[in-house]
């Protein structure tokens, strides 16, 4: 039990240092599973890092049957809040 349906999202902007560029992002994220979703997505806009997530619980009781996909959805939001971009040095 929840005490309520939520929503959260955030959206982390990060100035890129300077002579480094971006050579990897973590994959965006895309699960919805009806009574929850988590989307997560990195990119470069101009010279900053941007990273945006939005985690929504849409309902109040999720039943034990669905206990798999609710473990299941916490460790998507736990790996990809550990992921990282990889910055190299250089304009190529």
């Amino acid at each position: 039990d929840f005490d309520g349906p939520a929503r959260h999202a955030d959206t982390v902007e990060i100035e890129l240092p300077a002579h480094y560029r971006v050579d990897e992002l973590p994959p965006p994220v895309n699960v919805d599973l009806g009574f929850a979703s988590y989307h997560s997505k990195s990119e470069v806009v101009g010279r900053k890092l941007r990273y945006t997530r939005d985690f929504e619980l849409r309902e109040l009781s999720v039943p034990s049957s669905k206990a798999d996909e609710l473990m299941h959805l916490y460790r998507t939001v736990y790996t990809d809040e550990r992921r990282n971009a990889v910055l190299v040095r250089g304009d190529r």
